[in-house]
């Protein structure tokens, strides 16, 4: 038979390893949640756990609603005035074309569809919407035609500079609301989600000068 020390011993040593047991299984556990928090957290706004594909200009990126082929992009700067602040713009040329096989209707680009991504956690910029045929902001896109040629614009700080910039492209849903009694309405596009980041290497322009 075991002696009581002995047994005092094995008592000892099986809660010795059932408390590391339970400290590597709450270390594991922690681990796995902050996996998943940087999963679930990432979205587009930075690049470790991103969602959605990271792709170079020039690309072509298709959303269901519109098809982009992003080209370029400029940093505008305009010198302080006598008169007026300097100011600083984000110009991201492409081309569009309407490919909304759902309702065949004409539409702009609106300017939540397009997203300038800053980085480091600051909040997604929106764009003034889609200009096309020599700055037409929010010209309608017809269902059918060739590509326009269009350009977005995204207010930036003064002495905003970057080597690269990141554009994030959203997709409408074509989807129903959830009407009253069980009743479903008309489908619409709906609820944009992110669909792309591309990112552009930009050139940058002083406004007034020869580009």
């Amino acid at each position: 038979m075991e002696s009581l020390d002995e047994v005092i011993d094995a008592m000892i040593a099986d809660r010795v390893i059932h408390r590391h047991r339970r400290i590597w299984l709450l270390l594991i556990a922690l681990v796995v949640i902050a996996a998943l928090v940087v999963l679930l957290t990432g979205g587009w706004k930075k690049k470790e756990g991103r969602l959605v594909p990271t792709l170079d200009a020039p690309v072509t990126v298709t959303t269901d609603r519109f098809e982009y082929t992003f080209t370029k992009a400029e940093i505008i700067k305009k010198p302080k005035g006598e008169y007026s602040d300097a100011e600083t713009t984000l110009k991201v040329y492409f081309t569009a074309k309407n490919v909304d096989s759902e309702s065949y209707e004409s539409e702009s680009i609106s300017g939540q569809l397009l997203r300038f991504v800053p980085g480091n956690g600051a909040d997604l910029i929106k764009s003034n919407g889609g200009s096309c045929r020599g700055d037409h902001l929010n010209w309608p896109l017809v269902y059918g035609l060739p590509p326009e040629e269009c350009s977005t614009k995204f207010d930036v700080d003064p002495d905003f500079t970057a080597d690269e910039v990141e554009i994030g492209i959203l997709a409408e849903q074509w989807k129903s609301d959830s009407g009253t009694l069980g009743a479903q309405e008309d489908p619409y596009w709906q609820d944009p989600i992110a669909k792309a980041v591309v990112r552009l290497k930009p050139t940058v322009v002083v406004d007034g000068e020869d580009k």
